[in-house]
């Protein structure tokens, strides 16, 4: 903020001094020496060669697996939020059964780690040799083998994606909660179902707060996709991984796959603030053009 300068009663502006922060100026060159040290040890240091990163940075292989990890990162958050929606609406649900079940659920997949799961869908074939589908009491169905159904990819998006789903229902119950008690009984008053109810007024004006951790979800979701390479998924992190183990350039596969992981995030905290804006402010107008009265009130009328 402009201000104008003290004058006497001449009108003689008058010098202020200035106070000398010794702490911050003391305190800002130490934090910039030790971060110069630090980048001075890894840019110069001669055990790594940065042409190599060069080299690798745009590698076929490298490339496969950046789209490996954002095909399982976005998959993997699909199902999860579709998957959290219903648990979510099952957790809030007066059936006693279906919310216990809910709890379950959640309470299982946040309570167990991600490699545990990740290993255990990959290695499912150990307790189902082969998956039926088939009518009851009948020999018609398909069958497929486990080994061939299970494989990296696919054990990486449905172990993700069914973790990601308890953290999702935890979300979504939140926002179903914040929204105004006096929707829901406008809603009854117009002779609405609860499955209308949650469709047509619920869920729209919970998407002000389920939006931004999902976004921070998927964020967390590309740097988790790392995890995949112990069941050999194909992603970044595999691939790099198997190109370090037959030349021995460790720390540059590290670094080639670290600056992939930086521009995936980057990208996706773009969006995130996008998806923000447009369902922030905006999100009160559930419908372009209208409120939601607007929504509501033709139909109920009709």
């Amino acid at each position: 903020m402009r201000t104008e300068p003290i004058a006497d009663a001449s009108g003689t502006p008058i010098p202020v001094a200035r106070t000398l922060h010794w702490g911050r100026w003391l305190a800002a060159a130490v934090a910039s020496a030790v971060v110069g040290w630090l980048v001075y040890l890894v840019v110069v240091n001669p055990r790594l060669d940065w042409g190599k990163v060069a080299e690798y940075l745009f590698n076929d292989r490298i490339l496969d697996g950046v789209w490996v990890t954002v095909e399982i990162s976005v998959l993997a958050t699909v199902l999860g939020l579709v998957l959290g929606v219903v648990i979510a609406i099952m957790r809030l649900s007066h059936n006693p059964v279906l919310s216990w079940l809910a709890t379950l659920y959640i309470w299982f997949f946040r309570g167990t780690p991600v490699l545990v799961q990740l290993i255990f869908w990959y290695n499912l074939a150990f307790l189902f040799p082969e998956l039926v589908l088939k009518i009851p009491f009948t020999t018609i169905g398909l069958k497929w083998d486990t080994n061939q159904v299970m494989t990296g990819f696919t054990s990486a998006m449905l172990g993700l994606g069914l973790n990601l789903a308890a953290y999702f229902a935890e979300t979504v119950r939140a926002g179903i909660q914040a929204v105004d008690h006096g929707q829901t009984e406008a809603a009854y008053a117009l002779g609405m179902t609860p499955a209308k109810r949650m469709r047509v007024i619920v869920l729209p004006q919970a998407l002000r707060i389920i939006i931004p951790p999902t976004g921070n979800e998927f964020i967390s979701m590309l740097k988790t996709t790392s995890l995949v390479y112990v069941v050999a998924g194909h992603d970044l992190m595999t691939n790099a991984s198997q190109i370090y183990k037959t030349n021995n350039l460790i720390m540059e596969l590290l670094i080639v796959a670290s600056l992939w992981y930086m521009l995936m995030t980057a990208v996706s905290t773009f969006l995130q603030g996008r998806l923000e804006r447009r369902f922030g402010s905006e999100a009160v107008r559930l419908v372009r053009g209208g409120g939601l009265a607007a929504r509501i009130l033709p139909k109920a009328a009709a």
